[in-house]
């Protein structure tokens, strides 16, 4: 991931990608919280419970990393609208 170095350790396998439902209003930034974050299993899981709801996006998502104000953030990769 260009710019991005989430592991404290080359063999920590500390973060990963996952299919994720984000809970936010816009998708101006291209990191969230953990808060706003739920992982599924699929990409479909994930299109499925994001359609048609107001502030929520399906999308593809490494972390979670350890922010330095100390908070979990998932990095977004793909948001499939």
């Amino acid at each position: 991931m260009k710019g991005y170095y989430l592991d404290a350790h080359p063999q920590a396998n500390v973060a990963g990608e996952h299919f994720a439902v984000l809970n936010m209003p816009r998708l101006k930034r291209d990191r969230c919280p953990e808060t706003n974050v739920v992982l599924v299993e699929s990409k479909e899981q994930a299109i499925l419970e994001a359609q048609g709801q107001k502030n929520l996006h399906a999308a593809k998502v490494i972390g979670p990393a350890r922010s330095s104000e100390g908070f979990n953030l998932f990095y977004i990769l793909e948001v499939y609208e």
